[in-house]
């Protein structure tokens, strides 16, 4: 085995290694929509599939529940778009760490990336200013595989765990997004965090007048642009 060879080995496995934090998260969150795709009237395939192909847990929590109800294909379709439009937020944030990296690398970065490993990558990016695909394989891999096997697991213990928040299971996303917004804080220096809390608050006011005005996912969209934009303006 070449040294080049055993270096993205190493790289792969470091990039699994980070994604724990994340997969800890992932397995409740995925056992949960698998009983809840089950309640919804979904069988085991349509639960592995919608895990593989769609690969969202907020869309495929709502795809379960527009399911249930019986919504059109067109109005699932345009919902899922808006709730997973910001990734092209985050992709775009990405871009600069992997402008030199060939296409196909990036297609599979870009399809596999969540909020989770984008909050570990952009971390990570922050803190070296440089990030390795390889690196960034090994942490999505990782957690799409999880997310796929433990929404099936969920899928078949079904209607056994009829309560899942009763054992915290609904609350294992939020407390994961808290870690990630710690770990974004470490990288920040210390002149600038009352900048960073004033976006913080410049977001959630816009989203709660937007949230007026138009559906939520909406609102979460243009808040975090119109802090982007502020962040870009006067932090040059």
């Amino acid at each position: 085995m070449t040294s080049s060879s055993m270096t993205n080995k190493t790289l792969f496995l470091q990039g699994v290694k980070d994604c724990i934090p994340t997969m800890l998260g992932y397995f409740s969150v995925a056992l949960a929509f698998g009983i809840v795709g089950v309640s919804s009237g979904l069988s085991i395939l349509e639960i592995a599939l919608l895990s593989i192909f769609v690969y969202a847990g907020a869309a495929q929590f709502i795809i379960c529940a527009l399911v249930a109800i019986q919504s059109p294909i067109s109005a699932i379709l345009l919902t899922v778009f808006f709730v997973n439009s910001r990734m092209f937020l985050q992709s775009l944030a990405l871009v600069p760490a992997f402008k030199g990296n060939g296409f196909w690398s990036n297609i599979g970065i870009g399809t596999l990336v969540t909020d989770e490993s984008f909050g570990v990558a952009i971390t990570k990016y922050a803190k070296e200013k440089a990030l390795n695909a390889t690196w960034m394989h090994g942490l999505n891999i990782s957690a799409y595989l999880l997310w796929i096997l433990t929404s099936i697991i969920g899928g078949l213990v079904g209607n056994l765990i009829p309560k899942p928040e009763a054992f915290g299971l609904d609350y294992a996303l939020t407390a994961m997004f808290i870690f990630l917004l710690v770990a974004q804080f470490e990288t920040i220096h210390k002149t600038k965090v009352f900048f960073y809390i004033f976006l913080i608050v410049l977001t959630t006011i816009c989203m709660i007048i937007l949230t007026c005005f138009m559906p939520t996912y909406l609102s979460i969209i243009l808040a975090t642009i119109i802090a982007s934009v502020a962040g870009v303006v006067f932090d040059k």
